[in-house]
């Protein structure tokens, strides 16, 4: 038995402040191209809920580049490592390169998909050019003295190459082999971020921290001269010619986005993006992509917060922005609210989404949030469009569903969360001493455990919680109280995740050495222990709406679906996600399962 993913909910391109990120489209215009953490991520732009994910390499991605054939993605990450591999088939990687001893900024391939120009930050060299199916050089790419930030390859005949970085110096290469052939080192007075030839061939585009842009002749690189100067207030990191050649747009660190017209030399357009004030950082513009082949005049730009803005030409405000993570999930929940379901995730940089099961989409909760990790999330009883959310700054903060936003102040736990819960009218977290009981955000009381908690779980007016020592005590809630009603002695192992079945006869207990067993609530009888296929740290348990089957997620990277009924079977995903399973849930009744992507520290 096998489960099919019928598609990936895709976080967001990983950023830096102060540097550009790389977006990339197919010929066709119809996928978007970035990389993320570890992994690269190919995404459908009219429908981001689609996307695939490449997890070959194994350090940070840095730039996804498609060939100009649609066959092969070329890909590279901060370790220098540059892979090719098939991206409409399987994901075959067809090749592997070690170009510089650092970060891979940019990479670019000739017309004819044949060649690859790789730039980036080394000790001996700070670029490399080489055929892709062999890896074999087919030119050099000196006369830099400082990191390559970027470049670009003339598609057509005879070849031309153009490549800038740290040095202010933009250096044109005759190819092929591509060799050295001019140094311009008087134009920009700051390190240039973007360089790009138009589609024709005609005319080279230059950006960079000084807020300048330059234009050369795209056969000699002579230069043409400077336009646009001072209308960006911000370091322009990147640039994209429209398909016809006659325009290009740049994102800058002021928030916009800029539509120039090449023979008037002038912006035609431009987009603020986000509030000035205190998150203006965040709305920082860092990348951008025209998509070729299309006829909806769509660009697409990259904020600093992760943000895909989808802008189109003749309109003032951008048509949809894709929100998700950027950092790992860490916690995962869900709600029902007006018959609409939503899952709602929080991460390691402490933001929390919330994502609309019919579309795939999220959108990020505002408001004053938790500052770094989240460490859980409950929603109250169906249809009151409350959401509590734990985190690592050891408080408690409630989400109002309906309007996505953080609402009140937050409450001061005990300790460090080590679960949270929702019963009737009360939220439990689980501290360290003791389960802390919670009402309309408020504390009202706690329950002294006789070990330290490692978990919670609620079901009504029943409350599980899981010790060091493996015992699970259930509880009954009232009011502001848990009162004791029962132990299990479930493990020899830190219990690690508790979840009580829909009717909540049955109680699934998940232990720190990737053990589950099941166990009736009424009187500690023994269901099943024959759930032991994972083999490391149980994170996360979910049933479905029969209480049927139920759902794991571990730290040793798969996802496993259980039955009671046929014990010894199970469904399998291996390696999920590339680093731990953080969060599993059910959605529609028993017909689908969701897994989100998970993005690795």
């Amino acid at each position: 038995m096998s489960i099919t993913n019928e598609s990936i909910w895709a976080p967001s391109p990983s950023t830096t402040r102060g540097q550009p990120t790389q977006l990339a489209s197919d010929s066709k215009g119809e996928r978007l191209a970035y990389a993320s953490n570890k992994s690269i991520f190919l995404r459908s732009i009219d429908d981001p809920a689609v996307a695939r994910q490449y997890t070959e390499h194994k350090a940070q991605t840095t730039v996804a580049r498609f060939s100009p054939s649609g066959f092969y993605v070329a890909s590279g990450d901060a370790a220098g490592i540059v892979r090719v591999w098939d991206c409409l088939g399987d994901g075959i990687t067809k090749g592997e390169y070690s170009i510089v001893n650092g970060r891979i900024n940019d990479l670019a391939w000739d017309g004819d998909s044949q060649r690859i120009i790789a730039v980036g930050d080394g000790k001996q060299r700070y670029g490399h050019c080489i055929s892709w199916d062999s890896g074999n050089t087919v030119g050099e790419i000196y006369g830099h003295t400082q990191q390559i930030n970027s470049v670009s390859i003339k598609q057509q005949r005879p070849l031309r190459a153009a490549a800038a970085g740290d040095d202010k110096k933009l250096v044109f290469y005759h190819g092929a082999p591509f060799k050295f052939n001019t140094g311009i080192g008087d134009k920009h007075t700051n390190y240039i971020y973007g360089v790009e030839f138009s589609p024709d061939g005609s005319t080279l585009a230059s950006v960079g921290a000084d807020r300048k842009i330059w234009l050369y002749d795209g056969k000699t690189g002579e230069t043409r001269g400077q336009i646009g100067e001072g209308e960006h207030k911000g370091s322009i990191f990147g640039l994209s010619w429209s398909k016809d050649s006659r325009k290009f747009v740049t994102a800058s660190a002021d928030r916009t986005v800029k539509i120039w017209d090449v023979e008037a030399g002038k912006a035609t357009q431009s987009w603020a993006l986000g509030e000035e004030g205190a998150m203006a950082v965040r709305d920082h513009q860092v990348g951008v992509v025209w998509p070729p082949a299309r006829t909806d005049n769509l660009l697409i730009s990259l904020s600093l917060s992760g943000d895909l803005n989808y802008l189109v030409e003749g309109t003032p405000q951008p048509r949809q922005v894709v929100q998700g993570h950027q950092k790992t999930i860490t916690s995962l929940g869900q709600s029902t609210l007006d018959g609409k379901e939503t899952l709602w995730t929080g991460s390691f940089e402490g933001r929390v989404c919330g994502w609309d099961v019919a579309t795939g989409l999220a959108g990020e909760i505002e408001g004053e949030g938790h500052p770094g990790y989240i460490a859980g999330l409950t929603s109250t009883s169906e249809g009151t469009g409350r959401i509590y959310s734990v985190g690592w700054d050891d408080t408690i903060r409630s989400i109002d569903a309906s309007a996505k936003t953080f609402t009140g102040s937050a409450s001061k736990l005990s300790g460090q969360p080590q679960g949270v819960a929702s019963g009737v009218n009360t939220v439990l977290v689980g501290a360290p001493g003791a389960v802390e009981i919670f009402q309309d955000g408020k504390k009202t009381g706690e329950y002294k455990s006789k070990v330290p908690v490692t978990t919670v779980a609620a079901h009504g007016a029943l409350a599980a919680v899981g010790g060091e020592d493996g015992s699970v005590q259930i509880c009954s809630v009232s009011g502001s109280s848990l009162s004791p009603q029962s132990e299990i002695k479930a493990s020899r192992n830190p219990v690690s995740k508790l979840a009580f079945s829909p009717d909540a006869s049955n109680l699934a207990v998940g232990d720190g050495r990737g053990r589950i067993v099941v166990y009736k609530v009424a009187d500690g009888s023994l269901v099943t222990d024959r759930w032991t296929a994972h083999t490391a740290r149980i994170t996360s348990l979910a049933w479905n709406k029969a209480g049927s089957n139920v759902v794991s997620g571990s730290l040793d990277t798969n996802v496993f679906v259980w039955s009671l009924a046929k014990p010894g079977d199970k469904l399998e995903v291996k390696n999920a996600h590339k680093e731990g399973v953080n969060g599993v849930a059910w959605i529609d009744g028993v017909q689908r399962l969701r897994r989100l992507v998970q993005t690795p520290r």
